[in-house]
């Protein structure tokens, strides 16, 4: 049995999953923050609901991130704050399995993002604790001997287009739509 095999088993069950994405200010989750999330609720029955939003982090958008996602300060100004974007995210994927293509990066970001939201000097919101599905994982077994195994490339490989890429929305959609491609695929 693959380690992800549970993922299709829980989707042949009609389980909830949240496929997301988040975009951030360069890759450490420690020195870095989330400047965009996107996600999309769905199951077998096809897609139920959609989160998306900016995050102002409160400094200048650094120009090497902002060349990768086009994100820009202007876009960034007066948008919420994280302390207001992340309960809304948590609450958001509540009780559905997460889906994202390399896992680790993504749910790092949201869980020190949670970790930094402090009151009094306790943690207001606990990590998530939902299941994971990591696509990453998935392909690298499921379609074997690609050159490329990131999400732009490895969506294209099967005809899944990218509309707007490394935006968390669609980077979203495009995770959800390679889950459901590989899940038919598993069938």
């Amino acid at each position: 049995m693959e380690s992800f095999d549970w993922a299709f088993a829980a989707f042949a069950k009609g389980e909830f999953f949240t496929a997301f994405d988040v975009e951030t200010t360069g890759l450490s989750s420690r020195r870095d923050s989330i400047v965009e999330i996107g996600a999309i609720r769905f199951n077998s029955e096809g897609e139920i609901s959609r989160f998306s939003t900016l995050i102002d982090p409160g400094f200048p958008m650094p120009k090497e991130a902002s060349e990768v996602n086009n994100i820009t300060d202007e876009m960034l100004a007066g948008q919420p704050l994280i302390r207001e974007a992340l309960p809304a995210f948590a609450s958001f994927t509540a009780d559905s399995i997460m889906v994202a293509h390399n896992a680790p990066f993504d749910c790092g970001f949201v869980n020190a993002g949670l970790a930094r939201l402090y009151d009094d000097g306790y943690v207001l919101f606990p990590s998530l604790s939902n299941r994971v599905a990591d696509t990453l994982i998935m392909v690298r077994r499921l379609l074997p001997g690609k050159a490329r195994y990131n999400l732009q490339d490895i969506t294209a490989s099967v005809g899944i287009q990218a509309l707007d890429a490394h935006r968390a929305f669609d980077d979203a959609r495009l995770c959800m739509e390679l889950f459901l491609h590989l899940a038919q695929k598993e069938q």
